[in-house]
This record gives C-alpha cells, structure tokens and sequence, in this order.
C-alpha cells in the first residue's frame, strides 16, 4: 500500500514513520527544502525517543521516502494524510491556511480516486472546508473524480510517541463511505495484533473527539491546581488529596498532579480553538475559560512564591538594612532553572512556564542561568543571550540565589544536596511539579516551597 504524509512536523513524521515500519510505502511530504535534505541525511529535527532510529531503518529500507513536492507523488498513492501545521491565531482560532492549501493541491493535480485524511487537529467543519477545496479545484478543471475525505485525529503523547502510535488505546476515524472506511481498514490491519479499538464515527464527531479529549486532560490539571492553592490556604497537603480523590473508581489517578501550568503545541491551543468554535456558534464555554485562567496564573506562581521568600529574608534584614519591594526585591539576583521544555522526554517548549517564569525574572532584573537535559538548543533558537546556559544541573546552580524546579526530568529526582548547598549563594528552592519531601528539603537545611 502507497500513501503519503504532508507536514513532516511532529505528527506527520511520527505518523508516517511508524506506518513505513509496518510495511507501508510512505512519501513524507515538506515544502521546506533544509528540512527534507536533513531528513534524507538521517537528521532528525524533533527529539522523540526512538524515532530517529525507525526513520533510518525504514529510508535505508525504501519504504519511507521524503520529498518537497506533492503533485509528483499525488498519481501513486491511494491515502494522503494531511498533517500541516494549524496554528493559533490572533483570536485563539485553528489557522486552517495550510490544510486547506493542501487541499487545493489535491484538487489541481489528482487523476484517480483518493482518500484525504486530516491528521492535523482541526475545528468541527474543516473536513466539508477540505471537501469543498478539492471540488472548488476540480470544477475549474472541468472533470469529475470521484475522492473521499476522512478525519483521523492522532492521540500522541511527547515523549512516547511512537509507541503511542504502534500500540493505541484506540484509533478515531471519522468516515463518509464504505470504501474509505475499508481503506482505512487496510491501512491498520497491521496494527490489529495489539488488539486495540478501532471507533469508527462521522466526521464532525471524529473532529470533535480530540478536541474534547484535549481538553478534559487540560480541565483535571487545572481543577488541580486550583484545588493545590487551597490547599495551601487551609493547610492540607494536596499530595494526600491527589491520592484520596485518584482512588475513586470514577475518577481514576490521571492528570491529577498539580504543578506550574501546562503547556505544549496541544492542551493551550486545543483549549482556545474548543472556546473559540463555540464563540463561532454562539455558545460560552464557561468551564473551559476558566480553565485557560487558572492555567494562566498558575505559570506566574513560582515568580510570586520567590517574590514572597525575598521579601520575608529582606523583612528580616530591615532593621540593619533597606528593605525593597516588588520587583526590585530580585534585581541583581541569580535564579536557576532546572528544565526548559513542557514535560519531560521532549525539546518542545512551545507554551512552556518556563518561558513565562524566564520573562519575569529577566524583567525583574535577575540573571538566569538555566539547565535542560534535551532543549537547550531550543532555548538557545528561542531566547539567544538572553539567559545563560549551563553545563550541567550542579553549573546551573552556581552562585544562584534560588532554584526553580520546572520540568520533572528523571535527572533532577535525586540530586546531592550537600553539593547545592555549597554551590547556591542562596539555600532556596521552589519545585514547580512537587517532586521534592518537604521534611527531606528542610532537614538538609533549605528554604523550600511547592505548588
């Protein structure tokens, strides 16, 4: 079976990658030249574990190819996935200009049937926008082909990815006809030796369904927070709540840990086109503002948890020295972070706290030395000079006034802590994600604080 995979971004690369593994012929389609010439050199422009390995063996193989042009491959192939970026726009909606583009593509240049598959997450309604594109093109052309346009949301977690994708707890696919839906069929009978769901739907529902997942994981996290913060008001230990509330049957223990916000390319873009289709059609999602809101706060909190600990050590100093205030409070302060990117086993930072934390600090006049196991070099591309980047977790800490734990990298679990007492200038210590005892952290004789 031949298909083809427009986007060689996270999704379309996992995806095609993994269905070449399975013995399928897939032409990995990109517009950008540097990308595509990197890939075919075995350079891989996302970090995934496994993943650069399964795209070696499988272009050596011939079964994976990638090329900057779709029409050359349109005539050989019976499926094409479009897996384009649909990034936020000024509003908070999906920009569709991409998916659509390829779809005009697909109407200007096919000669036999073909089935269209969004991969991408898309609004309700983008598959009938798709449809009409491609017909728009053909009716220009003055032919009738006949084609098919189907919805197959992917459910990809960072840092598992592929095998998320080589063993799914189910596969959506939204369908029009019997024939697509055998030649979705066809396309993951390989997968069927796992033994997961495949749910078939229409397509407005299969478009709906990764939306509505997305954002019922962003809800618990921020529900927990929420809940986190009160728990510091009244005295509880959130941890304990975590663990009581996660027992029940009809709650289960996911995405209950609270932490300081969400990010990535899905739950803060998800959430906002969810919101923004809802305003399209007249409807107030109340739960889900809400839910972006606390989100939002809960990336500022480490900033006013130090602002609080600086002020109550300048208190302290006020009788032999000036106390400050606000921000000024920070100003000439080095504060290290451990972990840039959104969660670990990923370089992406795209909507990480980190990058909102980096920006006050640096505002407040701090100087920020920062340290990630993975995406330095995305820090690097994102912020330039303006932080300085550590060899390593204990040069990170030198001399630094506090460190804010971000990201619950593996590495960072069980640190020495008699070395970051001689390195810190400043025993401070505020865990983002809670990783941390907080009887260990105080016997060992630091100032800590967490969510």
């Amino acid at each position: 079976m031949d298909i083809a995979v427009v986007g060689t971004g996270y999704v379309g690369l996992v995806t095609g990658t993994c269905f070449s593994e399975m013995g399928i012929n897939v032409t990995c389609v990109d517009i950008d030249e540097n990308k595509i010439q990197k890939l075919k050199e075995g350079i891989v422009p996302i970090y995934e574990p496994g993943l650069d390995e399964l795209i070696k063996k499988n272009y050596h193989a011939g079964r994976l190819r990638f090329v900057t042009d779709l029409t050359n491959c349109l005539n050989d192939v019976e499926v094409v996935f479009s897996a384009v970026g649909t990034p936020p726009d000024e509003d908070g909606s999906a920009d569709l200009r991409y998916v659509l583009e390829v779809a005009h593509t697909i109407g200007k240049n096919i000669r036999n049937y073909i089935l269209v598959v969004t991969k991408s997450t898309v609004p309700v309604g983008t598959a009938q926008k798709v449809k009409a594109a491609i017909r728009e093109e053909l009716d220009k052309r003055g032919i009738s082909i006949p084609f098919d346009v189907a919805s197959n949301p992917e459910f990809l977690k960072e840092g598992s990815a592929v095998k998320d994708f080589m063993g799914p707890d189910r596969v959506v696919v939204g369908v029009e006809s019997e024939r697509a839906k055998e030649l979705m069929d066809r396309l993951y009978k390989p997968f069927t030796l796992n033994h997961y769901r495949m749910i078939y739907t229409d397509i407005p529902s299969a478009e709906m369904i990764k939306y509505a997942a997305n954002a019922m994981l962003a809800t618990r996290i921020s529900f927990m927070n929420d809940i986190a913060n009160l728990c510091k008001l009244v005295g509880a230990d959130v941890n304990m709540v975590r663990q009581g509330i996660g027992s029940d049957s009809r709650i289960g223990n996911k995405f209950l840990y609270p932490g300081c916000g969400y990010g990535g390319s899905c739950f803060p873009k998800d959430v906002k086109a969810l919101i923004k289709t809802a305003s399209h059609y007249g409807y107030n999602m109340q739960v889900l503002q809400s839910v972006e809101a606390v989100n939002d706060k809960q990336k500022i909190i480490l900033f006013e948890k130090l602002l609080r600990i600086f002020q109550l050590q300048s208190d302290r100093q006020s009788a032999t020295g000036k106390s400050a205030s606000g921000d000024f409070l920070l100003k000439g302060k080095t504060i290290a972070l451990w972990g840039l990117s959104f969660k670990p086993d990923t370089d992406d930072m795209r909507e990480a706290p980190s990058l909102v934390l980096i920006e006050l600090l640096l505002n407040a006049g701090c100087t920020v030395r920062v340290y990630d196991p993975i995406a330095m070099n995305e820090c690097r591309r994102r912020l330039g000079d303006k932080v300085i980047y550590a060899r390593d977790m204990y040069d990170a800490a030198l001399d630094s006034d506090a460190l804010l734990l971000l990201t619950e990298w593996k590495e960072f679990r069980l640190p020495s802590w008699n070395v970051l007492k001689k390195t810190m200038n400043n025993p401070v210590i505020l865990d983002g994600r809670n990783i941390y005892d907080k009887k260990d952290m105080r016997e060992n004789g630091f100032i800590y604080d967490c969510i």
